[in-house]
């Protein structure tokens, strides 16, 4: 008998398995399907929030053009950000699919409008962070024209050279003296 196990080959009482640690899930019917990818929320009862996307990006180059691929370049080219300024770029899929390919050599920031989307006799300032912003139009306001000439014409108003000859006459006597 024990002639017979000397024989036989050496066998190990442990078996190793590599995978055996290994969880399989199935994850196929789970998360939220975004176009282009998947979101597994960490909690069930997640709900996402309404977001109305915005109409135009302000695009601004930040890396140099010097170490960049050709076709990287192209896409830069294309959207006018060869120079130092920024470029205006409408949100539909085929600039947000260029965007994709140069999003670590720009800085996009969604345009916003606070004030309403201006028309085309408004005058507009758009600032760093998105805001575009509708400068107020300044016309003839008539109210204010009047106020203007009835203080020009009253009487008790004290003109440039009232007020220039009271003025020397108390730098003269000094700060002590009473007029």
């Amino acid at each position: 008998m024990f002639a017979n196990k000397l024989l036989t080959p050496f066998q190990p009482m442990l078996v190793l398995s590599r995978g055996a640690g290994v969880k399989k899930f199935n994850w196929y019917n789970e998360g939220i399907q975004y176009p282009g990818f998947k979101y597994y929320p960490r909690h069930d009862d997640f709900k996402d929030p309404p977001y109305e996307p915005t109409k135009l990006f302000r695009v601004k180059r930040i890396v140099r053009m010097k170490g960049l691929i050709h076709y990287q370049k192209t896409i830069l080219t294309d959207f006018k950000l060869d120079g130092k300024d920024y470029a205006i770029i409408k949100n539909i899929p085929e600039n947000n699919q260029r965007l994709w390919k140069v999003k670590h050599a720009v800085e996009i920031v969604p345009v916003t409008f606070p004030d309403g989307f201006p028309t085309e006799t408004d005058r507009t300032f758009l600032k760093e962070n998105g805001e575009l912003r509708i400068i107020k139009q300044v016309g003839p306001v008539e109210k204010k024209l009047e106020l203007t000439e009835e203080f020009r014409k009253h009487p008790k108003r004290m003109d440039g050279d009232t007020l220039r000859r009271n003025l020397r006459k108390k730098w003269n006597l000094g700060f002590e003296s009473h007029l």
